[in-house]
């Protein structure tokens, strides 16, 4: 800032009082403010992300603030910091394995077990299925397969953000005239291998009427109440599951 000096003698000494006088008017004039650019803040833990591709540079300069302008585009994520830059998720895993128990009737657990046969013995190695999901409309599941549990664990979850879907909520019910999107606009179909599901509209208030490895998916994808029918083998978990991901991404997939 500018600064005026001007010197004042004063009466009762020989000496000079120096009194400072701001120019208000011509600062105005002659500051310009600075250009502020409008960028999201990153999130704690991406500080070191270093984008490699350029949907990964561009969300990281705040150039694209909301995940809708990722979909509108249809731009492929690469990278799962994207996912994470963008939205607030939340992680689940699907029982797809079973503990050892008497004559077959072992508890339902996280992780799936095989072993590969070789000349030095049984290699046993860990799968996982992780769902993700914002309770607003995204989700995504992903396969992860390892040799150690946790390895496997961080598969899936990398997967299920780079697998992210956009599903249309709605009230589609006929008895239900509440306008909220607690429920899916219409009746749908997904199915995978040998398994079927049939996901149906219900009223506000209903819950989830469907097998518990999926009331996960539809709990994380902000469904709130449904109805549900299931054909084939539903006790297989895998593809239970996928089937239920692929009747929720033709919700947005027929509306547009």
């Amino acid at each position: 800032m500018k600064e005026k000096v001007v010197l004042k003698m004063d009466k009762k000494s020989s000496g000079v009082e120096p009194e400072v006088v701001k120019e208000t008017a011509e600062l105005a004039t002659e500051i310009k403010p600075e250009e502020v650019p409008d960028v999201v803040p990153i999130k704690k833990g991406l500080e070191g992300w270093k984008p490699r591709t350029e949907l990964g540079r561009i969300v990281k300069e705040g150039k694209i603030k909301d995940i809708t302008e990722i979909f509108a585009k249809s731009y492929r994520i690469l990278e799962p910091e994207i996912v994470d830059a963008l939205l607030q998720l939340e992680i689940d895993l699907i029982a797809i394995g079973q503990a050892k128990g008497k004559f077959g009737g072992g508890k339902r657990r996280a992780w799936r077990q095989t072993q590969r046969k070789t000349a030095e013995g049984n290699v046993p190695s860990f799968s996982a299925l992780a769902i993700v999901g914002n309770k607003a409309g995204y989700a995504g599941i992903g396969y992860g397969k390892s040799k150690e549990t946790l390895p496997a664990r961080e598969k899936a979850i990398r997967k299920a953000k780079l697998s992210l879907i956009r599903i249309k909520r709605g009230c589609g019910s006929f008895d239900c005239i509440c306008g909220e999107e607690h429920s899916i606009p219409f009746k749908i179909e997904g199915k995978s291998g040998s398994s079927k599901i049939v996901l149906m509209p219900a009223p506000r208030g209903t819950g989830l009427v469907v097998e518990n490895e999926c009331k996960k998916i539809l709990r994380l994808a902000g469904i709130r109440d449904v109805y549900s029918k299931t054909f084939g083998q539903t006790r297989t978990k895998f593809n239970l599951a996928y089937a239920c991901i692929d009747a929720l991404e033709k919700t947005s997939r027929i509306v547009e």
